[in-house]
């Protein structure tokens, strides 16, 4: 990234950050305000700042304008479906090992905030098909992926997955359904070979299903786990673990494509 990237260009997204409870993800564009409790902020006076630099309210207040993360993009993201939340999306990237290039397939697009994720790795090279049968989630989904700026990198397909991908010799699948176990054919017909399947299931009786439909089919190398997430509260002389934690939000299952009758 060159010296010049790092400036704020009229209709970028950007962070306006006061604290971590107080902070908000707009665009930058002129004659327009962001209203907060400590005063209006003139959005056209982040353009051509520097991320990391100020910008003060009308009451005189100090926020910093920060370059949002993919992850910033996700959390404000509008939805009417449970997300795929950060920890897992985290383990989702370092289990199947997605990068720019890559060939994914998704079935169910829901609210897009996974489809989101996934087309920012697999960028500049690569590409996500999404399947999603309900139209009213796929405008919202559209609409999500466009505002990160990764639609060139995402196709949306008004589809029922389980009569089959278009798509052959991808990388990797991620299905994020109620019944993921009805998809795993059509995913291991999908794949290239040693290619990875990735599930998210917010029950265990759905990952027996899925686990026990994976082996019978032609994939190793299955495993399921579910991450905790707890923060630390830190101060000088009295760093501890926070009381409350972010606990269950999903199990996930991963798995690799075997070719089980070779010649």
């Amino acid at each position: 990234m060159s010296k010049s990237d790092n400036y704020v260009k009229a209709g970028d997204n950007v962070v306006i950050y006061f604290t971590d409870k107080k902070k908000w993800l707009v665009r930058a564009k002129a004659d327009e305000k962001l209203h907060t409790h400590l005063g209006y902020i003139e959005l056209g006076s982040t353009i051509g700042k520097e991320y990391g630099s100020s910008v003060k309210t009308s009451l005189g207040e100090r926020f910093w304008i920060l370059k949002p993360t993919i992850i910033d993009l996700i959390l404000k993201a509008e939805r009417k479906t449970q997300i795929v939340y950060p920890k897992d999306l985290g383990m989702i990237a370092s289990m199947t090992g997605i990068s720019s290039g890559f060939t994914v397939v998704e079935a169910g697009t829901g609210s897009g905030v996974l489809t989101t994720f996934l087309a920012n790795l697999v960028k500049p090279d690569g590409h996500v098909f999404s399947y999603e049968i309900r139209p009213e989630f796929i405008e919202m989904a559209r609409k999500n992926i466009d505002r990160a700026g990764l639609s060139d990198f995402v196709t949306i397909k008004q589809s029922d997955a389980k009569k089959g991908f278009d798509e052959k010799d991808v990388d990797a699948v991620i299905i994020d359904v109620g019944d993921p176990w009805t998809l795993v054919r059509v995913a291991w017909e999908a794949l290239k070979g040693g290619g990875v399947i990735a599930s998210v299931s917010p029950t265990m009786n759905q990952v027996e299903k899925l686990v026990a439909e994976l082996a019978n089919v032609g994939f190793v190398k299955i495993e399921s786990l579910e991450l905790l997430l707890r923060n630390l509260e830190v101060r000088t002389g009295m760093t501890r673990p926070s009381m409350r934690m972010i606990g269950h939000t999903a199990y996930l299952t991963f798995a690799r494509k075997i070719i089980m009758h070779e010649v």
